[in-house]
């Protein structure tokens, strides 16, 4: 199959899946032929660039698919992308400036959780639909004061359920968590913390680390010190690596658990051996190719995952988080069926708060009392295997 066939059916079959579409009519010339304008806020520099600049491969790859599918009504979506150097003020700026753009439909904004949660009072201000792709509740939470934002990605509460049920299975009874100093690595303690303790596992010491720091050993060790049965991570990925790293250095025997956050490349690279046998909670799309295409939304995360892999050389796990914002925005701007002269925000805002999806990354459900659409249920458990993360089980 050539690569442009399998991109449209990638593009179509992620449509359809969306279920949004039908019905929607085109009939002015002029309406089919005004583009669909998408601003990005990413950090491609800076101590976040890894992973902001996977997502930009992901935007850009899944808006030629849409743009090529024909599932527009004629119509293509143009996409903005602004670099904000992974600075939550220089983020502040980029969204004034695409809030100023009346052509602009709505805001993506990348992994950042501090450049989303000081964003919130001006999004809510301009009135502009954002979806974050950052990891922290706090994004989206509390929803009646931010009407405006909604969250893609997976929240602490799912991610430590999933990760504890994971350690009550292997019958681990003490382990030792090294966390970010941020709004995630915050939340992902509390909820450990109450996960842990009614499955009855100790957590004597935590350490915790800055998202900029570039050398981890000592807190690891730290930690390693009282002989855990597992070590939890929940970091970025590249901390994360490290902290492997580190871990395999102080010749740590117990096991290695890995936070939904802390997840990046299919390929695990110069950490492979330290990351060797770890297990990463996170979605099925990271290891689709392992999983029976029994559903049309496998269908179509399988297809994802092959095109973003011919395409760029490897898989980033964040990309589907990407893809989703722009089938969710694309699909609400349909929807609504307002004049070709004028974005209606407002009614793209109002059908984002009830968009369902089965999408890349999984089912999403968002409603008016939940703005973070991604469900507990696409987390699943991963194992590092020869370097590369693989399907448990």
């Amino acid at each position: 199959m050539s690569p442009i066939r399998s991109t449209t059916i990638a593009a179509l079959a992620s449509v359809v899946l969306a279920g949004t579409l039908t019905g929607c009519q085109f009939g002015a010339a002029d309406e089919a032929a005004s583009p669909i304008v998408i601003a990005a806020d990413l950090e491609l520099s800076g101590a976040s660039a890894p992973v902001g600049q996977a997502y930009q491969r992901a935007l850009e790859l899944k808006v030629e698919q849409l743009n090529s599918s024909g599932a527009l009504g004629g119509r293509r979506i143009e996409l903005k992308v602004k670099d904000n150097r992974s600075d939550a003020s220089e983020s502040l700026r980029n969204i004034g400036d695409f809030s100023k753009d009346d052509r602009v439909s709505a805001i993506i904004m990348g992994g950042c959780n501090a450049c989303a949660i000081g964003a919130v009072g001006t999004i809510n201000e301009k009135k502009i639909p954002t979806i974050a792709l950052a990891a922290a509740g706090a994004v989206a939470t509390p929803v009646a004061d931010r009407r405006y934002v909604f969250k893609l990605g997976p929240n602490a509460a799912d991610s430590a359920g999933a990760l504890v049920g994971e350690l009550r299975r292997k019958g681990v009874r003490k382990v030792g968590l090294l966390h970010s100093d941020d709004d995630y690595g915050r939340e992902g303690l509390t909820a450990l913390r109450r996960e842990l303790d009614q499955a009855g596992i100790r957590m004597p010491r935590t350490a915790v680390v800055r998202i900029t720091d570039t050398e981890v050993s000592q807190p690891v060790r730290t930690l390693t010190d009282a002989k855990p049965d597992a070590l939890i991570v929940w970091t970025p990925p590249e901390q994360a690596a490290l902290a492997a790293t580190g871990a395999q250095q102080a010749a740590f025997a117990g096991s290695l658990y890995l936070d939904a956050g802390a997840a990046g490349d299919l390929f695990l690279g110069e950490a492979a051996r330290a990351t060797e046998r770890a297990t990463l909670i996170f979605t099925q799309t990271m290891v689709i190719d392992d999983v029976i295409a029994t559903t049309p939304a496998k269908a179509a995360r399988r297809q994802w995952f092959q095109d973003y892999t011919a395409r760029f050389g490897g898989y980033n796990g964040a990309s589907s988080f990407a893809a989703d914002a722009v089938q969710l925005i694309a699909d609400a701007e349909l929807r609504t069926g307002g004049p070709a002269d004028r974005v209606d925000r407002d009614g793209i805002r109002d059908v984002l708060e009830t968009s369902q999806l089965d999408g890349l990354s999984g089912p999403i459900r968002m409603t008016p009392d939940n703005h973070s659409g991604l469900m507990p249920q696409a987390l699943t458990t991963l194992v590092a295997r020869n370097g590369r993360w693989r399907l448990a089980g």
